[in-house]
């Protein structure tokens, strides 16, 4: 029974923080776009997204580390991020929303790199579980993709702040129902460890290469739904595409077991990456061909799923217990964090001179570096950690 309560209350946050970014996601930029913001503009905004976890992570990480408190940090991200968000409301403008969307960022982002923490530890020897609990994560954001997207077809696409108020609430709540820690610091590391670690070749193409596949992700977080809008597709469509991308994700994390005992953490990046800059062609060019699309969503368990699993193994063998926060903080910000900032920025400047089907090119060029990168530099992670 105790198994079953844990696995529930792991399970709860990681549903209700991605709901959040299932309503955000696919529709924040058409909800800019709607109030009349710019391009480059729109791409400042969502960039803030990703610019905040180049800091944020790394010094929650750093204060959940020190202090053990994890879980009380959770909740203090939750409830002011969500209290920061309520700036929207105001509408107060280009810059006045730039400096909401940071603030409101800077805590949230705080929440996930923290909690991935928390959830391997509790799970403790059976860490096969983590992709069963994070799964719940992928349910949260379909189902808030799939409600945000049907709602806003019937009301006008202003009224998305008020669609997010009711998740805001479930991760307030859910934030209080995660296992509470002993508050047990951790022992100093030995000393350089943490340098040693950083500047191993192996981890040093670890994070070019992530840092090069989230600034190709720059044009689809940024700018997918207003590709799909130019191309005639409706908001419940739109929203169905990105659902699609993430049942894939889905089920490729209820197989991942396998394909790491099948195939090296090297080939499987390689794979990925691949695919993933194939992803990107078939968006650019071959938009309007449904079932090429459909496929090319379907790739998100690559571009996606497949990497990040392997990544969080990564970080765990190469940082080792004493910078496990640390590790992650740093995977957080310098890859999704500089990298997504850079990639929307980058493909907000490809959209104001050319197209949307331009930064879909860019983001195919940033996969060919990065599979030559990887090709040359990754190694596989200890075992058991050298931290």
């Amino acid at each position: 029974m105790r198994g079953i309560s844990i696995y529930w209350r792991l399970s709860n946050l990681y549903f209700w923080f991605f709901a959040l970014l299932g309503g955000l996601l696919p529709y924040w930029s058409l909800y800019l776009e709607g109030q009349g913001f710019s391009y480059l503009q729109i791409a400042t905004l969502m960039a803030t997204i990703q610019l905040t976890k180049i800091i944020a992570p790394s010094v929650w990480g750093w204060l959940g580390d020190k202090t053990g408190q994890r879980v009380r940090l959770v909740r203090v991200g939750a409830i002011t991020g969500s209290l920061f968000f309520a700036g929207v409301f105001m509408e107060p403008g280009f810059y006045g929303l730039l400096l909401v969307m940071l603030a409101f960022t800077f805590f949230w982002n705080a929440i996930l790199p923290l909690y991935e923490v928390i959830t391997l530890r509790t799970l403790g020897e059976q860490k096969e579980k983590y992709g069963r609990v994070r799964l719940w994560g992928s349910v949260g954001f379909i189902g808030a993709v799939a409600l945000v997207g049907g709602l806003l077809e019937l009301v006008p696409i202003q009224n998305l702040p008020w669609l997010l108020l009711p998740v805001f609430a479930g991760i307030a709540v859910s934030a209080f129902l995660v296992p509470a820690e002993r508050g047990e610091r951790k022992p100093p590391a030995p000393k350089g460890s943490l340098k040693a670690i950083v500047t191993h070749p192996a981890v040093v193409t670890f994070f070019l290469m992530n840092f090069l596949l989230q600034v190709s992700h720059g044009a689809y977080y940024t700018f997918f739904s207003i590709h799909l809008e130019q191309h005639g597709y409706g908001k419940l469509s739109i929203g169905l595409l990105w659902s699609l991308g993430v049942f894939a994700e889905i089920a490729l994390f209820l197989v991942m077991h396998r394909l790491t005992r099948s195939f090296t953490v090297r080939q499987i990046a390689i794979g990925a990456l691949t695919l993933t800059m194939i992803r990107w062609v078939l968006i650019a060019e071959l938009t309007d061909v449904v079932l090429v699309l459909l496929f090319a969503q379907l790739l998100h368990a690559a571009s996606y799923g497949a990497l990040h699993a392997i990544s969080v193994q990564y970080i765990q063998g190469f940082f080792g217990k004493y910078h496990h926060g640390q590790g992650q903080a740093l995977y957080s910000g310098l890859t999704f964090g500089a990298g997504g900032a850079l990639g929307a920025w980058l493909s907000g400047f490809l959209v104001d001179g050319f197209s949307t089907s331009a930064a879909f090119w860019g983001g195919a060029a940033a996969m060919a570096l990065a599979i030559v990168i990887t090709w040359r530099g990754l190694r596989p992670p200890p075992a058991h950690g050298e931290g």
